[in-house]
C-alpha cells in the first residue's frame, strides 16, 4: 500500500501515506526515505542504510521533515502539511 514510488520517477501526492493528524490537528503524510534520494545516492555502495537515512532527514529538514518511527512503516519520513503537491515538487528539486 504505501511508498509505491519506483526509483528515478517523479514523486507526487500518491507516493505518500496520510496518517492521524498531530496534536494540533495538522494534517500528517510519510513518505519513504529511499524516495527522496537521488539514483547515485541510492545506488552508491560507500552508504550504509543508516548514513542513506539521515542524509534523507537531513535533505528534507528544511520542509519540516521529522524521522517516524512506527512499525508499520518503518523508514518513513514525517511532514505536517495542508498543501502536499508543493511539498512533493519541492522534495522533487532536492533530487
Amino acid at each position: 500500500m504505501p511508498f509505491k514510488k519506483q526509483l528515478s520517477e517523479k514523486i507526487t501526492k500518491e507516493n505518500f501515506t496520510r496518517i492521524n493528524n498531530d496534536v494540533n490537528g495538522n494534517p500528517r503524510y510519510v513518505i519513504h526515505f529511499l524516495d527522496v534520494l537521488s539514483d547515485l545516492e541510492n545506488y552508491d555502495s560507500n552508504f550504509t542504510i543508516d548514513k542513506k537515512y539521515d542524509l534523507a532527514l537531513k535533505k528534507t529538514k528544511p520542509y519540516g521533515g521529522k524521522k517516524f518511527n512506527n512499525k508499520l512503516l518503518g523508514g518513513g519520513i514525517v511532514f505536517s502539511t495542508y498543501n502536499i503537491d508543493d511539498l512533493a515538487n519541492k522534495i522533487n528539486a532536492l533530487k
